[in-house]
């Protein structure tokens, strides 16, 4: 597929779905007010999320062992 066929798909796409930005944008955290279930499961997967890097860290900082 030639660069203009591509640019050609790339734009009937958007045509056709209405598609204005990258969908991983919206991957993050917005201003928008989702349901307060969707809510709670965010918070508690950022505490997961938070736990699992820290466990990761923690033996960084971990005192060395005295010989």
């Amino acid at each position: 597929m030639g660069q203009q066929d591509y640019e050609a798909a790339v734009a009937a796409f958007i045509r056709a779905r209405g598609v204005t930005r990258c969908p991983t944008v919206c991957a993050a955290p917005t201003q928008g007010r989702p349901a307060a279930t969707d809510r709670l499961a965010l918070h508690k997967r950022a505490e997961r999320q938070e736990a699992i890097r820290a466990a990761k860290v923690r033996p960084l900082w971990a005192p060395a062992a005295i010989r």
